[in-house]
Parts: structure tokens; sequence; C-alpha cells
């Protein structure tokens, strides 16, 4: 062969369309989040824009209340007699779950201008983040949507129902996000007056921490609480899990409130425990059997029931919990929850503030650095993970989260073990670490496994041979000296076959030095 013809494959080049951040963000669920989000104008919820956004949030941490898995947690003592009296204070029609299409939001940059409103019932229990007197500083965009827009607003235009001209009343509530300075901002009552916003009263809650509004005091909703957290969203339904638990509204409550609630609105003694407090959780029961032909979203809004439970947030008609009023949402996309009776469910006992996730002693697991192994007939490399456990008894768990083929694993339930995988390609490999009382502590490691290249001579032509993993597309790029301003792509779009594939350079033997490289294309 004239000249030298040399194979050039970087790991790096290879895999890096298909491989996530190196500082991997990884939720409560175990689901990477990528990037966190940059939000540089007002972004309505209803949109693919925003499915982005608030799909890479941590929305609360990690150890939230409204992200405890409380799928063990032990029953309430008189769990049943709460669960008749929750349904015998409803009508024989209303005695099942509804889901109620109401509370929106806009996303806003962190430097969006704020604009006064004036808080008319409770300016006293209000949030002003800047203003004073009964007048709040609030970072209220052009577009802030309403309660119930626009799926439940007929043909009213934004501007319209803002400023409510039917006076068709309800709760009105408005809800405004700032992921970058992790803030929530919600008001109830919300009307555009005029060119001023008013609203009966207006809370700010952090995106980042579980402190809880002060004791005794109300918000958007009658126990204190955010809503923006407990809302189903139309992001999470279409991935099939809704992420923490339900905002829910029942009949009746007592005068007593549950971290994270601050705030009771009823004239039921607390020493009437048949009845809710303002936070109490409920929870639908395992033994539900979550029919296969329901719809993605019910699936989705059941799964997180039963994982995350549902916490009291207010008074109303119904035992319903809040969805997003997407109009994205299909017509029929939450008809069967209304058929599931309220006997479905159990009270649970709630942890405080310091209790459960919150506690002390939390366990921590680091995947190690990113990995890179070369694809041969038996492609391994060992992983070497670093556990800090309190508890001393807290399971380890490693499994594959993404990659063209199958893992296995030495040993899945070890910190340091050994990975096999049966193609080439980038996987992101997930290891979880669970004690039962705080949340799962995950992190994850990125292993390059590089297809196995071969160069040889066909009379005048460069073969250029390597494996593929099927179902995986590739490209081969050439370059006369290394490090040039580019490369030159000789062959493009390749199926992957689970086997070899062979690539010509015809009348390359001849042509002098050579560099050769191999892309995985996403």
């Amino acid at each position: 062969m004239r000249g030298i013809v040399i194979v050039l494959f970087l790991a790096a080049i290879f895999l890096a369309s298909r491989a996530p951040s190196l500082a991997e963000r990884i939720n409560h669920e175990g689901r990477i989040l990528g990037p966190a989000p940059v939000v540089t104008a007002p972004i309505l919820f209803h949109t693919a824009q925003a499915d982005a956004v608030v799909s890479a949030m941590q929305i609360m941490p990690v150890d939230s209340a409204w992200n405890e898995d409380i799928s063990a947690q032990p029953l309430l003592g008189n769990s049943a007699a709460m669960i008749a009296q929750i349904k015998a204070d409803l009508s024989a029609g209303r005695q099942t779950l509804r889901p109620f299409y109401e509370m929106n939001y806009v996303l806003v940059p962190d430097d969006q201008p704020r604009l006064p409103v004036s808080f008319f019932n409770y300016p006293d229990e209000s949030d002003l983040d800047g203003g004073s007197g009964s007048v709040g500083l609030y970072p209220i965009a052009f577009n802030l949507p309403i309660e119930t827009w626009p799926r439940g607003t007929g043909n009213l235009t934004l501007d319209q129902w803002q400023r409510d001209v039917n006076n068709t009343g309800g709760d009105r509530h408005a809800i405004m996000v700032a992921p970058g300075v992790g803030s929530i901002w919600e008001t109830w009552l919300t009307r555009l007056v005029g060119n001023n916003w008013q609203a009966s009263n207006g809370a700010k809650f952090p995106l980042n921490s579980n402190t809880p509004r002060p004791a005794g005091w109300t918000s958007g909703d009658a126990a204190g609480l955010p809503m923006f957290p407990a809302l189903v969203r139309y992001d999470e339904c279409e991935r099939g899990m809704v992420e923490h638990a339900l905002r829910l509204v029942v009949a009746k409550t007592r005068r007593q409130y549950f971290y994270p609630a601050t705030h009771y609105a009823s004239s039921i003694a607390a020493t009437s425990t048949q009845y809710p407090a303002m936070g109490q959780r409920l929870r639908l029961k395992a033994n539900f059997i979550i029919p296969p032909g329901w719809t993605l979203a019910e699936k989705a809004v059941l799964r997180a029931l039963q994982k995350y439970g549902a916490i009291v947030a207010d008074n109303g008609g119904f035992f319903s919990i809040s969805v997003c009023p997407d109009d994205r949402f299909a017509a029929n996309a939450f008809d069967h929850l209304s058929s599931i009776d309220i006997n479905n469910f159990e009270v649970i006992q709630t942890t405080g503030a310091l209790q459960g996730p919150r506690s002390p002693g939390a366990q921590s697991v680091e995947a190690g650095p990113d990995l890179t192994t070369q694809f041969d007939s038996n492609a391994s490399i060992g992983i070497r993970g670093i556990v800090y456990d309190p508890s001393g008894s807290a399971l380890l768990q490693w499994t594959k989260y993404s990659g063209p083929g199958a893992v296995t694993f030495d040993q899945a339930d070890a910190a340091q073990t050994v990975a096999h995988f049966s193609a080439p390609g980038a996987y992101t490999l997930l290891v979880s670490v669970r004690d039962g009382i705080h949340a799962v502590a995950y992190d994850a490691v990125v292993v390059r496994v590089s297809p196995r290249v071969a160069i040889s001579r066909s009379s005048s032509d460069v073969v250029i041979t390597f494996a593929t993993a099927l179902g995986q597309h590739y490209a081969v790029e050439r370059q006369d000296a290394l490090g040039g301003p580019s490369w030159l792509r000789i062959a493009d779009n390749v199926a992957g076959t689970g086997g070899d594939v062979t690539v010509l350079d015809p009348g390359a033997v001849n042509a002098g030095q050579r560099f050769y490289r191999v892309l995985l294309l996403p």
C-alpha cells in the first residue's frame, strides 16, 4: 500500500451526539434532566417550549413533601373513619375522584419587570416582595394566564379573561414561575382592572427550598401551600408518570394543619379527627389495579397517587385533583378517573419538617468518572461507585438508563462491579441507593463503547470495517492532515446491522497519508 492510511478513532468524537451532559442532573424519580433551563421571555404553559423547560426542572427539592415516596408509609389509625367522612360530606353523585382543568402558569425570565398588584383581602398574609402597604411587586407578564384559560373559557381572548369581561367569577388563580432564580408567585381572585392588577392575596414560594410560609398564613390555597408543584402537567403525562404529589380538594376540613400546610379554613373543631386537616395526605390503595386500556395520562396520574399521594389543600364541592387546562390533552384524557370511588383511597401518616426524607443522615452515591472501552466479543469495563450510607443498610442497584444495546452486570447490587455491553455506542448507567427513609440517591456514569475498526485494501481502494449496533446509524469521514480545518464525509447514514459493516474509499491507496473517523449519528 503506497502512502500511509491511518484509522483515527476517538470515542469522544464518535459518541458526542449521544452523550448526556457530564454534570448529570438527576431528579427524585431517577430521571436525567439535562442542562438547567434558561427562560429569556415569558412562556405559556401549554406549549412545547414550556414542556422543554419544566421537564428539565427539579421542581422543589428531592426531599420535599411534594416529592416524597409514600407508597410504604403506614396508615393513619383512623384512616377508614376519615375516608368515610370525606365520602359522606359529598352528595351521591360526587363520591368519586374528579380531575378538574383549572390551574395554569407562565414561565418568566429572571429580569421580568415587576408590576404592582393590589391585595384587597389578605395583604397582611401576603408576600409583597419589594412592595409596600397592601401592594406587592410581582413579575406579571403580559400573557399571564388566569385559571381555566384556555380550555374552560370558550371564545374569550386572554385579555378578556384577564379582565373577566363576562363577570364569570371563580377562584381566578394565577401562577408565575421563574426557574432561573427559583421562585414561584401565586395569587387568588386575580383580575386586570383598567391597567392595574389586583388579587385577594399573593404568595411567593422557593423552588429550591422546603421553607414553608409563616405559620397561620394562607396562600392561593387555603392550606398555605403552593399550587405549581402539585399540578398535573401535559409533559409528565406524555412521559407516563406524574412525578409528585397532587393537590387534593375535599368538601370539609377541620381547624388544624400538618406540614407542609400552614393554614386552616374551617369552623370544625380540631378534635373532630374524622375530618381531614389541611396538609393531610391520602394515597390510592396499592391493590387498585390500573386498567391497561386506560389512557396514558390516566395511568400517569394513578401511578403518582399510589407513589406520591395527594395532599389536602382546599375545601370545595368535590373530591378533586387539579389538572392544567392544556388544550393539547385529548377530550377523553381523564374520563375514567371519575369512576374511581373515594373508598379506593386511604389516609397515611404524614412526616414533619425534619422527618422522613428531610431527617438527618441521608445517603449519597457517586458513579465515578465517565469511561471508554473497546467493543469486541466480550466488551466490558469495571465501574467504581462510591457510597455514603449512614444507615449501613441501604440497597444499591446499577441499571442501564440509555444506550443502543443490552447491559449486564456481574453484581448489579455492588458499588464496584463489571459491566458488559452487547453493542458499541454511548451508554448511561444509573446507580441508585435507597435506605427506605430518605429520598433515593442517584448518580450516573457515561460509558463510551468504541466500535472495533479495521482497515485493509482492496485493489486501489481503502476498506474501513467497523462493528455496529442494530438500529443505529453511522458516518465515515476522512482528513488528509490530522487537525485540519474540516473532515470530508465519504459515507453517510450507514445503517447498523448488529454486526460488521464495510465502507470503501475508492482510489485511496494511491492518495498518500489519510486519517479516518467513524461517527455515531443522532
